[in-house]
């Protein structure tokens, strides 16, 4: 079980775009689902976008559908998540998971990162 690393998360202005990569190299992966949650302080983990990892079915939240985009590269054995029109209420933590099924619910999945921190100044 190999722990997925999360990276390009930062300060951006509401509006602003940024994206992040979830790196989980290892083919056994490659039957797995990818998913992306976010948190703050006092807040339950939130999802927030997953994907299937062969085929590229993807789920999003309500709250960041026809904003956020989320992409697999399987010869990278990296996850993408594409923010743009980022909002204030965006900031958060926000980690990469593994798991069998594309769940919203974060006990469903197997191995967390370290995650990212995503700061929206407005």
């Amino acid at each position: 079980q190999v722990q997925p690393v999360e990276s390009g998360g930062g300060l951006v202005q509401a509006g602003g775009s940024l994206r992040l990569s979830c790196a989980a190299p290892g083919r056994i992966f490659s039957s797995y689902v990818m998913s992306w949650f976010r948190q703050v302080p006092g807040k339950e983990r939130e999802f927030v976008a997953g994907i299937i990892w062969n085929n590229g079915l993807a789920r999003y939240s309500e709250s960041v559908k026809g904003r956020f985009t989320i992409s697999a590269d399987n010869a990278k054995d990296t996850v993408f998540l594409q923010m743009n029109n980022l909002k204030a209420e965006d900031t958060a933590v926000y980690t990469c998971a593994m798991g069998a099924h594309l769940e919203i619910v974060p006990w469903a999945y197997d191995a967390w990162g370290q995650g990212t921190q995503v700061t929206v100044s407005s």
